[in-house]
């Protein structure tokens, strides 16, 4: 029996894609103005800073941090920090926000799940802020019980830290926890050897789950789920 069902929020909850593709040139444009930087070199130079940081501290919620990265590029370059490193941390993230539109169905299911006595957890790497900010923007955050980011576990999807503090959150057993999520290593694999039930949410392709449910729109989750 499923009492507790918990979702990735990036490309799971929105189109995180969809929203980057609308804010990264925003940063573009910001660069170009303040340091003459044309999109093709700050691109390279974003690119790097995230390998950067990611090679140094390996799988954590601090290599999420944008205003890390745009920390990187501009020491990097020789530029001043301020006031263009919080400046572009929050032009970026505002763009972001500012594009995001929840997933079709999400409210609904939101809303269903909660109606049916249901636990409503977020499993989700980042930053904490970053991620309430998210919900908040959504419409979701008033039918969450609980959040647990890579920030605060300690630790990246697909590792079991994560998981297991969603379930001690959910007060549930692992098995009567649903994990949906739109990628198959970090959501679908993880839960499962955290022993939780899980469900890969694919809209655009047609995909095929063994031991885990396959959905395309997140309200067939209404139809799964008593």
């Amino acid at each position: 029996m499923i009492k507790a069902v918990i979702f990735d929020i990036d490309n799971t909850l929105y189109n995180y894609d969809e929203a980057h593709e609308a804010a990264f040139p925003e940063l573009c444009r910001y660069v170009k103005e303040q340091f003459g930087w044309d999109a093709a070199f700050f691109e390279r130079e974003h690119k790097a800073a995230y390998r950067e940081i990611r090679e140094e501290l390996g799988e954590q919620s601090a290599i999420h941090n944008r205003l890390i990265r745009y920390q990187r590029i501009l020491e990097k370059n020789g530029c001043p920090l301020c006031p263009h490193v919080t400046a572009m941390a929050s032009l970026y993230w505002t763009a972001l926000l500012d594009a995001m539109v929840p997933s079709e169905g999400a409210a609904e299911v939101f809303a269903g799940l909660k109606a049916r006595g249901l636990t409503i957890g977020i499993g989700t790497d980042m930053t904490a802020y970053v991620q309430f900010r998210k919900l908040e923007k959504l419409g979701l955050l008033p039918c969450v019980d609980f959040v647990v980011t890579s920030e605060e576990s300690g630790a990246e999807k697909p590792e079991k830290a994560l998981f297991e503090l969603c379930r001690k959150k959910a007060g549930a057993e692992a098995q009567e926890c649903l994990f949906v999520g739109d990628n198959p290593k970090k959501d679908v694999r993880g839960a499962l050897a955290a022993g939780m039930q899980a469900c890969h949410f694919s809209p655009d392709r047609a995909a095929e789950g063994e031991g885990y449910v396959v959905i395309r729109k997140l309200k067939e989750l209404l139809q799964i789920v008593p």
